[in-house]
């Protein structure tokens, strides 16, 4: 059948990373797309397309710079779909790879904010989202980040309402308390083992 591919998902400050960390404590592969995104960003081809499609202004010293890109998709919608239109198939494709490298695996989790909103949910057997109440996971950004309400709410307003996500996921994991959500994490880990 195949190594399956779990995705794994949950808004801002949702936990969703403390999460993949705790399947990985479990023993399975966990691919972290965002942080591949980030250096994917730096290799010889992003770079030249980048460039091409916005410019100098966005480097610093020959390197893309990711607060000045930031800046210049933050507000805009075509600007943030260029942006992912050169980096979204560059990691699926790095992604495919390392998926080959784990296929002795009954199945590897794939970890991304975006799951939805990039429609890279479709390429999952099963979908968990991590998710909890928006005033704790404010609480928790602001905590982490030291931001501002203001700024976790403009981030917020980038993705996918929950009950939306929750409507497209097979397993929803509400952390609220850690145990209880690890105990969660475990329940679906040993249910995704029978599959």
């Amino acid at each position: 059948m195949g190594t399956k591919i779990i995705g794994l998902t949950g808004g801002i400050g949702s936990g969703k990373s403390t999460m993949a960390n705790y399947f990985e404590s479990l023993g399975v592969p966990v691919y972290i797309a965002d942080e591949e995104a980030k250096k994917i960003l730096y290799l010889p081809e992003a770079v030249n397309e980048v460039r091409k499609v916005f410019g100098e202004e966005v480097f610093t010293e020959q390197i893309p710079d990711r607060a000045k890109l930031a800046k210049v998709v933050f507000n805009d919608p075509d600007k943030l779909k260029q942006l992912n239109e050169i980096i979204h198939p560059k990691v699926r494709d790095h992604f495919t790879n390392w998926v080959t490298l784990h296929k002795s695996q009954n199945f590897v989790i794939k970890e991304a904010a975006i799951l939805f909103e990039s429609g890279s949910y479709k390429d999952c057997n099963k979908v968990i989202l991590v998710t909890a109440p928006k005033d704790l996971r404010i609480k928790r950004v602001m905590e982490r980040d030291k931001v501002t309400k203001e700024q976790v709410l403009e981030r917020m307003s980038n993705q996918w309402d929950e009950k939306k996500k929750e409507e497209l996921s097979d397993y929803i994991i509400y952390n609220t308390d850690l145990e209880a959500a690890k105990n969660k994490a475990k329940e679906i880990f040993l249910e995704l083992n029978k599959m």
